[in-house]
């Protein structure tokens, strides 16, 4: 294990017995270990070692364990102190915590004893590592890209992004319409080391037949009827970053061929040119189809489909993720509320809402609750504000109250476990928890106190003391 992934842990002390008995626990931890016989040499050691932890005396030379608590608190707030002293005094102690520090200890100390506060603020150091990165992940998928959802086929898709985000492997995403296919492709680009260069999406299902050839890799003047100047293509637009293909299956056969001598040779030769150009891109292409049927059917070359099924992304519809519908629900409804208040949802409305089967997946469902926001009267969405086609897909009518009751009941239920489930994953943090719903902190804390859902014993933000 190397010093970057240890708990970094300095003990300051003037007694060198001391210092080594520290030092020889750190180490049966596995923390990588320094030492300090005075608070002045130690805040040298902060500008270059940045402990995680520490353990000073109380009592030293000029500086003591207090003042260098305040400098360490300043300097690295992250940091957990501890003090340690040999007079007891409560009360000094006391002003310790009240300063920041973690804990104290009393000389002489058992070896178990210090063992258990050093542990307890290691494990504190690791809980805020941890939901730091996770807020920093979450922050990056929710709010650059709109990837809402706890499910755990959504969850394994973010997860694929992550491992794919540093290469330059060719990336086939597969998936129905409406699926966020697009939004996978963004989050792969901007959350990798290329995200400040260009990203160009493509849609080949759009492009005019004729112009195809000239959209994507340019044309010269004079190249054909109207080409008064020289055009750079999308694929020159994109060098050095990352061309987005949607919907692939839709090029020609011609221009399949040609994709190919690009993603092979890196080259390309725009439309009346005998010259071709250097191009460094990365492909990810997307399709509704099923391309290994196309090119058995002779509709996709089959060194092509090769070609870009380096790796393959399956996105899943809507109906394989209906988990996530409250929490897409919710996300959509803040995103369209023009009111200070969240618009809420009524449990008829979202029972409809989890009957259907959503042909048009996530996209269909944000056009569906953009049109309730509209239609709506800015409080509750209800069954009357949803699309026809939703309305017929519904059950029956519930015939008694207790009926519909129960019903409310069951989908409340729902909403209440998926909320605990997603504060499980991120440990209590209501900031991650309200990123991976999709809503806002508003929300949140409205459900969380409309369910009673108690989650103090896990809120890293308390831990954090933020």
């Amino acid at each position: 294990m190397t010093d970057d992934f240890r708990i970094r842990f300095l003990i300051v002390d003037d007694q060198q017995s001391i210092r080594k008995l520290c030092i020889a626990i750190g180490n049966t931890l596995g923390f990588a270990c320094h030492e300090a016989e005075s608070a002045e040499s130690a805040l040298s050691v902060l500008e270059s070692a940045s402990p995680d932890i520490v353990l000073v005396d109380l009592r030293m030379g000029e500086m003591g364990g207090i003042e260098f608590l305040e400098s360490v608190k300043r300097l690295l707030p992250r940091t957990e102190v501890a003090i340690m002293t040999g007079y007891g005094s409560i009360e000094t102690a006391v002003q310790a915590m009240k300063l920041g520090a973690y804990d104290y200890i009393t000389k002489p100390f058992r070896v178990e004893e210090l063992k258990m506060v050093l542990q307890r603020m290691a494990d504190k150091v690791r809980l805020v590592a941890e939901n730091h990165f996770l807020r920093e992940r979450v922050n990056t998928e929710m709010e650059l890209h709109g990837i809402v959802g706890s499910s755990a086929k959504i969850q394994d898709v973010l997860r694929m992004v992550g491992r794919l985000k540093d290469t330059r492997t060719p990336v086939l995403i597969c998936g129905e319409s409406g699926t966020g296919k697009e939004l996978v492709a963004r989050a792969m680009h901007f959350r990798g080391g290329i995200s400040k260069r260009p990203f160009v999406a493509v849609d080949c299902g759009s492009l005019v037949p004729t112009l195809i050839e000239s959209e994507l890799f340019g044309h010269e003047k004079g190249a054909f009827t109207g080409a008064i100047r020289p055009k750079q293509g999308l694929f020159q637009a994109a060098n050095g970053g990352t061309i987005f293909l949607d919907e692939i299956g839709e090029l020609p056969l011609d221009l399949q061929a040609k994709l190919l001598r690009v993603l092979q040779d890196k080259l390309v030769r725009p439309v009346g040119s005998n010259h071709s150009e250097k191009v460094d891109v990365r492909v990810i292409a997307a399709t509704n189809r099923d391309l290994e049927a196309g090119y058995k059917a002779g509709t996709f070359r089959k060194d092509l489909y090769f070609r870009l099924n380096v790796v393959t992304v399956y996105l899943p519809s809507l109906r394989e993720r209906k988990s996530d519908i409250p929490s897409l629900v919710q996300h959509f409804l803040d995103r369209y509320s023009t009111n200070k208040h969240s618009i809420e949802i009524a449990p008829a409305a979202l029972h409809c809402l989890l009957q259907y089967e959503w042909p048009g997946n996530v996209r269909e469902l944000e056009n569906c609750i953009e049109r309730a926001v509209a239609l709506g009267d800015g409080e509750l969405i209800d069954v009357d504000d949803l699309p026809p086609t939703i309305q017929a897909s519904a059950p029956k009518k519930i015939a008694s109250a207790a009926a519909q009751s129960y019903d409310s009941n069951d989908l409340e239920d729902i909403e209440r476990a998926t909320i605990q489930r997603v504060f499980e994953q991120v440990h209590g943090d209501k900031l991650l928890a309200g990123k991976m719903l999709g809503i806002s902190r508003a929300t949140l804390y409205r459900k969380i106190k409309r369910y009673n859902i108690d989650i103090a014993v896990r809120d890293s933000a308390a831990v954090a003391g933020e």
